[in-house]
C-alpha cells in the first residue's frame, strides 16, 4: 500500500521487542505509527480498533504472542496459555484472530527455552508474509471478474462494504485487491464505498486508502446499495469476511446481508474475498454456530469527526435515554453468494466448491 507515494504495510518489526503498526483510530484525519512493546500494548491496538480487519488482526495477534514470549516467565505453557486464551477473548467473530493465536501457541510449545523468542519472530513474520501473499494472489484471481465485466462496460462499478482492502490485512487487502490489480492493469474501476456505520470504516478507512492509490470513489450512505443496485449502477459486490464456514456461509461487518439480499434481487453477482486463514472448516451453520460480537452501544450513539475548527471529537446524535444495541456483524448464508474468491482460486459457496480448492480439509 502507498500512503503519500511512500510503500507501506500494516504492521511491521521494527526490532527486538518493538512493533509498529499504523493508527487506524487517527484516518482519515492524521496518518500516525505506533508502537507495541509489550503485551498489553497488543491486546490495547485490537481491543481498541488501533488495528481493524481479519487479516491484521490476526497478524497483530501473532506479533501480541511474541510480546507474550519475551515477557513470560515460568510456568512458560501456562502463561503463554494464558495470554492466547486473553487474545482470542478480544474478538470472538474474528477467525484470522484465533487461526494465528492457535498457530503462534502450537508452533512455540515445540521450542525449547533458548529458541523461544526467535521462533516466535520468525513465525509471527511467516504468518504476516503469508497473508500479505495471499491477498496479492486474491488480487489475481479477482481481477478475472473484473476484466470480464470490463469488456462491456467503459468503468467497472464495483459495490464495498466496510474495510477489506490494505488497511484490513497485512498489505493489498482482500475485497479491493482486485479492484487495485485491475487499475494496475489500467482498467477505469470505480468504487462505491459503503459509509458502514457505526464506526464508519468506509468512510474513515476504505474512502482514504482509495484516495491514496488514485482509486475513483464515491462515499455513500449504508442504505444507497440496493438503489444504486436497481438502476444498474451496480456491476459486482465484492466484501471481504471475517469467518467463512465449510459450507461457505460468511461472517462480514453489520449490513453485508442486506447488500447480499438486494443483489441477489436485482441479478448483481455478489463476491466474498478472503484467505483462507478466514475459513472455521469446524463450522458448517454460520447462523447458528458463529458467534457474533456485540460492541460497546456508546460505538452508536455517538459519532467521531472533524468540525468546523479541524478538531475532532465525538457528538451524540441520539436522546440522552436511549438504549442502543451495536452487533458488530452479521453473516451472510451462501445461497446469496456468486462466489468465494481466495488466494487458491475462486469456487461456488458450497462444501463441493470448497472441497475442490481445500480437499485437505475435507
Amino acid at each position: 500500500m502507498d500512503i503519500a507515494g511512500k510503500p507501506y504495510r500494516t504492521i511491521w518489526f521494527e526490532g527486538e521487542g518493538l512493533v509498529k503498526i499504523i493508527n487506524q483510530l487517527a484516518l482519515p484525519h492524521r496518518f500516525e505509527i505506533l508502537e507495541l512493546r509489550c503485551f498489553s500494548d497488543a491486546l490495547r491496538a485490537i481491543g481498541d480498533m488501533q488495528v481493524r480487519g481479519a487479516g491484521l488482526i490476526g497478524a497483530t495477534a501473532a506479533w501480541g504472542m511474541y510480546l507474550a514470549v519475551l515477557e513470560a516467565g515460568e510456568p512458560f505453557g501456562e502463561n503463554l496459555a494464558r495470554a492466547a486464551e486473553t487474545l482470542k477473548a478480544l474478538r470472538p467473530t474474528a477467525g484470522n484472530l484465533a487461526w494465528a493465536t492457535d498457530r503462534m501457541f502450537k508452533s512455540l510449545s515445540l521450542a525449547v527455552p533458548g529458541e523461544r523468542r526467535e521462533r516466535a519472530r520468525l513465525e509471527a513474520q511467516a504468518i504476516s508474509d503469508e497473508d500479505a501473499e495471499c491477498c496479492r494472489r486474491i488480487g489475481l484471481h479477482g481481477l478475472g471478474i473484473i476484466e470480464k465485466i470490463a469488456e462491456s462496460r467503459e468503468t467497472v462499478n464495483v459495490l464495498t462494504h466496510c474495510n477489506a482492502g490494505a488497511l484490513a490485512f497485512v498489505d493489498h487487502g482482500s475485497a479491493l485487491s482486485p479492484v487495485y490489480t485491475a487499475a494496475e492493469r489500467g482498467i477505469k474501476v470505480h468504487v462505491w464505498v459503503d459509509e458502514t456505520r457505526p464506526r464508519n470504516q468506509g468512510a474513515s478507512l476504505t474512502a482514504w486508502e482509495l484516495g491514496q492509490q488514485g482509486i475513483d470513489h464515491d462515499l455513500i450512505a449504508d442504505n444507497a446499495g440496493g438503489h444504486l443496485m436497481q438502476h444498474g449502477m451496480v456491476d459486482l459486490v465484492i466484501t471481504g469476511a471475517d469467518r467463512v464456514t465449510r459450507r461457505g456461509d460468511a461472517a462480514n461487518k453489520i449490513g453485508t446481508y442486506l447488500k447480499a439480499l438486494a443483489a441477489r434481487d436485482n441479478g448483481v453477482p455478489f463476491y466474498v474475498a478472503f484467505p483462507s486463514s478466514s475459513f472455521d472448516f469446524t463450522m458448517e451453520d454460520g447462523l447458528k454456530e458463529i458467534p457474533i460480537e456485540e460492541r460497546d452501544s456508546a460505538e452508536l450513539r455517538y459519532v467521531w469527526g472533524k468540525n468546523a475548527a479541524g478538531e475532532i471529537e465525538a457528538v451524540q446524535v441520539c436522546p440522552d435515554g436511549s438504549p442502543a444495541r451495536n452487533w458488530g456483524f452479521d453473516v451472510t448464508p451462501a445461497p446469496c453468494i456468486t462466489a468465494l474468491i481466495t488466494e487458491r482460486g475462486i469456487c461456488g459457496p458450497s462444501p463441493e466448491g470448497i472441497r475442490s480448492l481445500y480437499p485437505e480439509q475435507f
